[in-house]
């Protein structure tokens, strides 16, 4: 089998890196990296084949209609099988999670068909102006992708806080304390003034469902399938977007928008050597553990050709047991991201493009309380779905950010 064949592959070139990993040109690699990402994408394409084959297979024993055209002559499509549970039931009593509302709420989405009355008390809600709440199966698989499919969602701590709560961070960021035998810790103690509070403020964010959720024909597994691929496309990004460089106003406060605190902003005119080392220098060793090095991939491109006095390269590129690179500078762990600003030679000065920090000391609050809404653009005559959900976010301890800010060249 073909997969079979790709994993042989990948197997040999993780071996050859291995081995080779000294005597390896730069070109080679570039080669050998080329190929790992075909390959990666040619056994994701089989591995989305196969699981759609298994869902067609799952739909037609969970008694879902076929789409064939045939029916009974009362208008109802032929089922071939039913099982109990296949309308819902023993769904705990979520509403939101039977296969009724399921069945409303794509109607409500793709034709602008009203909710049924049971399914309407509780869908309007002010504070998110939405017009049908995302049902329940549909806004796990949605939160569940949103989380796998970032690179910097799954790195910061996530919480669920009410919104407009302000918050001790001693609350978000526990600390230990030693007592005297058979004692307990004094509560009343704690500093709030010094530890200080954060307050997560209600920042509505909100995506457009593609276009194509018009077509009455589409299978429900596919309609939320679709749905699904679209929300997690478009508020990741805007999500990540935010962590790294949001500004706080409309949006959450994000990393870079941080001061640094004394001695941890390094000064650099070009990447180079001595910029890791004094970033290094200047972590603080409590905050050694978990911090990571942020950066885009042309700005670590600059680090890949430097070496150390011995002619050991600083950075290093390696394949994990499942075929991704994993990049390191220093023996650190580096994070590509597009949201933060690559090197070039000539970049607005005081631009930062590159930084170390810990992602845990990031708390992001996210009401996953996701719903849609159907309005129509009175300009294009556009009818218009969006998806929409509150979330704010801030750094709870900003000591373990380092920055590398670009100056002029002297």
């Amino acid at each position: 089998m073909r997969l079979k064949e790709i994993e042989e592959r990948l197997a040999a070139i993780k071996n050859e890196l291995t081995t080779r990993a000294a005597e390896l040109k730069e070109e080679e690699i570039t080669a050998l990296e080329n190929e790992v990402t075909a390959l990666q994408e040619e056994r994701a394409a089989i591995k989305a084949a196969a699981e759609k084959r298994s869902a067609l297979l799952a739909r037609i024993a969970a008694g879902e209609s076929v789409g064939d055209g045939e029916g009974d002559g009362s208008g109802q499509q032929r089922v071939l099988r039913n099982f109990k549970g296949a309308a819902g039931e023993g769904d705990n009593d979520d509403k939101y999670g039977s296969m009724e509302y399921r069945k409303a709420f794509m109607k409500y989405v793709c034709r602008g068909e009203a909710l049924p009355k049971e399914y309407r008390a509780d869908a309007v809600s002010k504070s998110t102006d939405v017009g049908a709440v995302i049902p329940t199966t549909v806004l796990n698989q949605i939160v569940e992708k949103l989380e796998s499919t970032g690179m910097i969602l799954a790195l910061v701590t996530r919480t669920a806080y009410k919104g407009g709560v302000s918050i001790p961070v001693s609350t978000v960021k526990p600390t230990a304390t030693w007592v005297n035998e058979g004692a307990g810790s004094d509560k009343q103690k704690k500093n709030i003034a010094k530890d200080g509070m954060i307050t997560f403020a209600y920042h509505k964010l909100r995506c457009a469902v593609a276009v194509s959720l018009e077509v009455d024909t589409m299978a429900i597994s596919a309609f939320e399938t679709l749905l699904i691929n679209n929300i997690v496309e478009a508020m990741t990004k805007a999500l990540e977007q935010a962590i790294i460089d949001g500004n706080g106003t409309g949006k959450p406060k994000g990393i870079l928008a941080e001061t640094p605190a004394d001695g941890q902003t390094i000064e650099s005119a070009a990447p180079s050597y001595s910029d890791l080392i004094k970033a290094e220098g200047a972590l603080p060793m409590a905050y050694e553990n978990g911090a990571v090095w942020c950066m885009s991939k042309k700005t670590f491109m600059e680090y890949v050709g430097m070496t150390d006095k011995n002619g050991q390269p600083i950075a290093k590129v390696n394949y994990g047991t499942s075929g991704k690179p994993e990049r390191t500078l220093l023996g650190r762990t580096v994070v590509l991201c597009d949201y933060v600003a690559s090197y070039s030679a000539a970049p607005a000065k005081d631009t930062i493009f590159a930084f170390l920090f810990n992602f845990k000391d990031y708390v992001l609050n996210t009401n996953y309380s996701m719903g849609v809404k159907k309005y129509e653009d009175n300009d294009t005559d556009d009818q218009i779905t969006k998806g929409i959900m509150l979330v704010d976010g801030k750094v709870v301890d900003k000591n373990s950010l380092v920055v590398v800010k670009k100056i002029e060249a002297v």
